[in-house]
């Protein structure tokens, strides 16, 4: 009897620690923890730039100091959910050194970047969507028709002065690199990678 009941307990408990283990794994991997949201950050630009790259989680704090002068972080300005983004694609994760932060910070402003040269900006999970010619359309049935896009992974050029990227087309569907928010203090170069239009493939180039 009191064999029996020791093999019980001994049972219980493993079973117990195999749960409690099992519950801190999946804590673990929650969306909105460091460990989910550095990961998926960080992947937005080549490992030998994320890897080394402050990560800002989704309420404005830092997860890990980094070492090379880059920062990733969530760039939909959406509300961060409580339980975290969906995905990687769904965090809409940048990555940018600091002339990009001077970019970033300006854009959010709705001023022109004060900085000393053009930057770029890595997002390699792409973008849940947006309107091509004006900044905060973040609906497709608020867009202008026709230019909704979500993208797939991407390159930007941030230019130091926006007015630089005139010359270049807005025209999203030819898969050459194309301006966003034409004519607008907010002006960048779109540079798609491959992949870029699996998320709207009816954007995608014809053969």
């Amino acid at each position: 009897m009191v064999n029996r009941f020791s093999l019980v307990t001994v049972i219980l408990a493993i079973s117990s620690w195999s749960l409690a283990g099992h519950h801190e794994d999946k804590k673990s991997l929650s969306h909105a923890s460091a460990e989910w949201q550095i990961k998926a950050y960080t992947s937005a630009a080549p490992d030998y730039l994320g890897d080394f790259a402050t990560v800002i989680g989704g309420n404005g704090e830092i997860l890990r100091q980094g070492t090379n002068g880059w920062t990733c972080q969530s760039a939909n300005p959406r509300p961060f959910p409580e339980e975290g983004w969906s995905s990687a694609h769904e965090a809409m994760p940048a990555c940018f050194d600091s002339e990009g932060a001077k970019w970033m910070s300006a854009f959010m402003a709705g001023e022109k970047p004060d900085m000393e040269r053009d930057t770029y900006m890595w997002m390699l999970h792409g973008d849940v969507g947006e309107d091509n010619t004006t900044a905060g359309v973040l609906n497709k049935a608020d867009s202008a028709p026709g230019q909704w896009i979500e993208s797939g992974p991407h390159l930007m050029l941030m230019p130091k002065d926006p007015d630089s990227l005139k010359n270049f087309s807005d025209d999203f569907t030819t898969g050459a690199p194309y301006v966003m928010f034409p004519g607008t203090q907010g002006a960048h170069l779109m540079i798609p990678l491959e992949g870029y239009y699996k998320y709207q493939p009816e954007s995608r180039p014809a053969k």
